[in-house]
């Protein structure tokens, strides 16, 4: 068996083209141009590039993206004051902050400030307990982003072992509850898991999403598995790689997501459709 790509890049362009053809019939009839607010602070060459592509995918299909750089020494009170200023601001529909923020900035703190109307991230604890039950308003972008592309590809989910390896907030807690919310029976490992392969092998449904190249070996994967690889690492050689050992891995699966243009591209576009979701356009 060889596993079949998951075409992450080219649905997430189709998505993007939709949301473009939206965008304009709706301020054709006089709605108002979505806008997305994206906060920066410091220059984690990273995070610049990110901001970069999501800001660019923003005004590719019409949504007015405003831009507010900081510096890594502005202290937290500030960084709350400029998010209270654009919850306010009506021509902003959504506020994206970059992480990860300085240390001297208290994260969960300063997200919790962010409107959960205007959290196209997902990450407000509003709108994870929204999730949590089962009736979601604005959805983490990336777990969002692998539920769509698997529906893309057909996958069937009621009835099927999903197993999310990495339990973090922005990723593998929500991939999980997505999971729950259509149907599948769910099993989150981390770092205290003591028998990765064993949970691994049992999966009908494979997510990795921790960041550690390799990590998933290819024999460990179900045969006829559908596997998603979030993890991404950049190597010596400046090569991308994920999480699963993917040669191997696409011997056993019968679908599999690329690193890159797997799940990344679908990031960036949940981001637009929740913006959307904010302005009232979806």
């Amino acid at each position: 068996m060889t596993a079949q790509l998951i075409d992450g890049k080219s649905f997430a362009n189709t998505l993007r083209e939709r949301y473009k053809i939206i965008v304009n019939e709706g301020m054709q009839t006089g709605k108002t141009q979505p806008g997305l607010a994206v906060i920066l602070v410091g220059n984690d060459p990273a995070s610049e590039i990110y901001v970069k592509n999501k800001r660019l995918a923003c005004e590719q299909v019409n949504i007015k993206s405003i831009f507010h750089h900081l510096t890594d020494e502005v202290s937290e009170a500030h960084l709350i004051e400029l998010i209270q200023s654009l919850n306010d601001d009506k021509k902003v529909h959504g506020i994206l902050l970059q992480l990860p923020l300085p240390k001297h900035i208290d994260a969960e703190k300063v997200l919790e400030c962010i409107d959960p109307k205007k959290d196209v991230d997902g990450f407000h604890p509003y709108n994870l307990g929204r999730l949590a039950q089962r009736r979601p308003l604005l959805r983490p972008c990336t777990p969002l982003g692998v539920i769509l592309l698997l529906e893309h590809i057909q996958q069937t989910f009621k009835g099927k072992q999903a197993v999310v390896i990495g339990a973090s907030n922005i990723v593998g807690r929500p991939m999980a509850m997505e999971f729950l919310l259509a149907g599948s029976t769910v099993t989150i490992c981390h770092r205290f898991t003591t028998d990765l392969s064993y949970y691994s092998k049992q999966a009908d449904i494979l997510v990795s999403a921790v960041g550690i190249p390799g990590l998933i070996k290819g024999e460990w994967i179900k045969e006829g598995a559908t596997v998603v690889d979030i993890g991404i690492t950049r190597l010596s050689d400046g090569s991308l790689t994920g999480d699963i050992e993917f040669d191997a891995a696409k011997q056993r699966a019968a679908w599999i997501t690329p690193v890159p243009g797997g799940v990344g591209p679908m990031t960036v576009a949940m981001l637009i459709r929740n913006t959307l979701s904010a302005a009232d356009y979806l």
